[in-house]
């Protein structure tokens, strides 16, 4: 399945609950949104939840199971139905799928039976307009200190929020430094950590109140408050924050810090593209040609696309044929310099998009938010960027 599915199970013996959630917990494309020991509670819960999928465990009272089946049908017809039963019985397979249930799996659970069911699910629902929906994941990290990769990230957030059919998150995981909430002017009420404190309890509608919304539509997670020299979450556990953001946003945007951290690789790991962010100056080129190589190394150097940030700042700028014989690599995107602009539209806390509607990185940013959609495969994935060979400095030769 191309997006995570929300999910939620009841079941009454400890035992095989505990032995369902641990499969669960396993597949990254399934996020566990509810559990439950009691049947007469369990339409409550995906009332209030409302999960994709509503797995229910018949052995523990099947016939109390049964009526479980068609009673979450009643109230939420939204709501797949997925039965486990040690029973082969035909009458009691028979009677689940007459009161709504969509499979019916044998118990123990096994996984490969268990994804063929929900393939099926996927490919006779899908979306409204009949595709299945996909979550596009974008990792901004800057090829040097100061080159705009915040102000790329935010900006881009706002442009992809503008479209209606959108649902934007920017995640802001430079957690010593970062800013995104100067840029968007926002005073959060939760930052990332309170989303790290609470990841043993934490469910959608938890994970949803941490964001804050700005005005453009887009949802912000920020950076911790106070700075600490520990992460607050592991790479594991942003992996679940990410899987339950999958679940209800079209668009993800982290933004990095610069210094390749484990949260930071488990970021690049997550997405469907990497910007990498540069300027057209030596110290910028030489490490994009660093950073190609170090995640090419870690097999990520296909999720590259390289965004050329203040195009046109002065005749100091290296030329951009000279860039490319540099970093090897076709540029994805280039953004003119509108300096003043950008540092008008910090200092205020408003995006380009707002305060400067007509300027030209505007619309170059406006124009990228386009692209990043129409790059992106059926699958969700970029497609593979051109490469070019190269020595490191050959323009300097």
């Amino acid at each position: 399945m191309n997006n995570v599915v929300r999910l939620a199970i009841v079941d009454p013996r400890d035992g095989s609950r505990t032995t369902i959630k641990n499969l669960l917990l396993g597949i990254d494309s399934v996020w566990l949104e509810a559990e439950c020991s009691r049947y007469e509670f369990f339409s409550d819960i995906i009332t209030q939840t409302q999960p994709d999928i509503a797995l229910i465990a018949l052995d523990a009272d099947p016939q109390q199971g049964l009526a479980t089946i068609a009673e979450v049908r009643q109230e939420s017809p939204e709501c797949h139905v997925l039965v486990v039963s040690s029973s082969q019985e035909g009458s009691l397979i028979l009677q689940a799928m007459r009161n709504g249930a969509k499979e019916f799996l044998h118990s123990p659970l096994n996984l490969d039976d268990f994804m063929a069911a929900l393939d099926r699910i996927q490919n006779v629902s899908g979306n409204r307009d009949g595709k299945s929906k996909s979550t596009r994941v974008l990792t901004v990290i800057g090829a040097s200190g100061g080159v705009g990769c915040t102000s790329l990230a935010v900006n881009l957030g706002c442009a992809l929020a503008s479209n209606v059919e959108n649902s934007v998150a920017i995640i802001d995981l430079d957690l010593a430094l970062g800013d995104a909430d100067v840029w968007l002017d926002i005073i959060p009420d939760y930052t990332i950590l309170d989303v790290a404190e609470n990841i043993s309890r934490l469910d959608f509608s938890m994970l949803k109140r941490s964001l804050t919304q700005h005005a453009s539509g887009a949802f912000l997670l920020p950076r911790p408050v106070h700075m600490d020299h520990s992460a607050p979450l592991t790479p594991d556990e942003l992996r679940r924050v990410i899987a339950l953001l999958k679940a209800t946003f079209t668009h993800l945007i982290i933004d990095v810090s610069k210094s390749f951290s484990q949260l930071d690789m488990a970021a690049m790991e997550i997405a469907d593209q990497i910007m990498v962010v540069t300027q057209l100056d030596l110290p910028c080129l030489r490490n994009v040609v660093r950073i190609n190589q170090f995640l090419d190394e870690h097999e990520l150097s296909s999720k590259v696309q390289i965004v050329v940030n203040r195009v046109g700042l002065g005749e100091s700028q290296i030329s951009l044929n000279k860039a490319l014989d540099t970093i090897g690599r076709e540029v994805f995107w280039q953004i003119p310099n509108e300096y003043a602009a950008i540092i008008e539209s910090r200092n205020n806390g408003v995006p380009l998009m707002t305060e400067f509607p007509k300027a030209k990185i505007t619309k170059a940013i406006e124009q990228l938010a386009q692209k990043i959609d129409e790059s992106l495969n059926g699958d969700g994935a970029p497609k593979p960027p051109e490469k070019k060979k190269s020595g490191l400095f050959s323009f300097l030769k």
